[in-house]
């Protein structure tokens, strides 16, 4: 997800696929629809599984007459031996554990050779597999901006398997001290094998360090190389679980969940606004209930038709191109 618009597309396509599946008489039909395979199980695949679990299992679970939402299949599919690998083994353990109470089949080990419009084909080991879906999301992560692949045609500068640009230790580009390259576009190694990751956290801590190194630049100084500082990892998984690693310590559970809530509602601008989130949070954990269930795009009323035709985002021309 890269707009808002992209949000919304998704939030369609999944609340579309239990209306179709409400109109299907065709059994195997009807599980297809109910069948959403996400892709990746990092921390975008896994907030995606425990959030679609908690929309079938709690949030719409009354709201239909003929088919039972808890039944939903909700795979999440990962190619390493667990999920959330960038997290202790612990977390991962617990994270899996919480997914497994909101409904999430977990795969791991497991690749994806295959994606087509209904249906994903898997290979673990020797053992190939195919699994009819209607809703399959990819956050295995994606291409960068096709940004790097112009800068590495006008300055030479090498681009990574995922098309960032490797950049020097100030983020600058080789042979060009005067472009500077920060966020997820930015290859850098932080240390031996390890890249500096593609979220929020380190870009902005890239791009206060960058802004130093120009203000020393005209003052005619020099700054040390970057140095990222690692303030901890979160994971949301459903209402009530998260995971949290900080430094050496570990948080799962209720309490990771508290402490995932408390950073992201600290992190909001101005007071009135944290103040009416706080409001909807509580609102929406006493009561259950989900009051952003819009269907947008375009419709013919029955709901079959193909994602593409029914759920479309107006894109804009700013739209980041993944």
């Amino acid at each position: 997800m890269k707009t808002i618009e992209d949000a919304t597309n998704i939030r369609c396509r999944i609340l579309s696929a239990f209306e179709a599946a409400e109109l299907e008489d065709d059994p195997d039909s009807r599980r297809d629809w109910m069948t959403f395979v996400i892709v990746g199980g990092g921390p975008t695949g896994v907030e995606l599984a425990g959030a679609i679990g908690e929309l079938a299992r709690n949030v719409l679970k009354r709201d239909f007459r003929h088919i039972s939402t808890p039944q939903s299949r909700i795979l999440l599919i990962e190619g390493a031996d667990r999920i959330l690998s960038t997290f202790s083994a612990s977390l991962s353990a617990s994270a899996e554990e919480s997914l497994a109470r909101l409904g999430v089949t977990v795969f791991t080990g497991a690749m994806v050779t295959d994606v087509r419009a209904d249906h994903v084909t898997l290979r673990s080991g020797d053992k190939t597999e195919t699994i009819q879906a209607k809703t399959i999301i990819w956050a295995a992560g994606v291409q960068a901006s096709p940004l790097g692949k112009s800068l590495s045609d006008a300055t030479g500068a090498q681009l990574d398997r995922a098309g960032r640009v490797q950049v020097q230790p100030d983020f600058s580009v080789p042979g060009h001290p005067e472009i500077f390259v920060i966020g997820d576009l930015a290859h850098m190694e932080v240390s031996p094998g390890q890249v500096l990751p593609g979220v929020a956290q380190p870009a902005l801590q890239a791009g206060a360090y960058v802004a130093k190194v120009i203000q020393a630049r005209l003052s005619g100084k020099t700054t040390p190389a970057f140095h990222y500082f690692d303030r901890g990892s979160m994971a949301t998984i459903g209402r009530n679980a998260a995971v949290a690693q900080v430094g050496r310590l570990n948080f799962s559970g209720s309490i990771g969940k508290l402490m995932w809530l408390f950073i992201h509602w600290l992190y909001l601008d101005q007071r009135h606004n944290r103040v009416l989130v706080l409001l909807q949070w509580l609102r929406t954990y006493f009561t259950g209930n989900v009051s952003a269930r819009l269907i947008t795009g375009q419709t013919d009323g029955t709901f079959r038709q193909s994602p593409e035709a029914r759920c479309v985002a107006e894109q804009s021309p700013m739209t980041l191109v993944r």
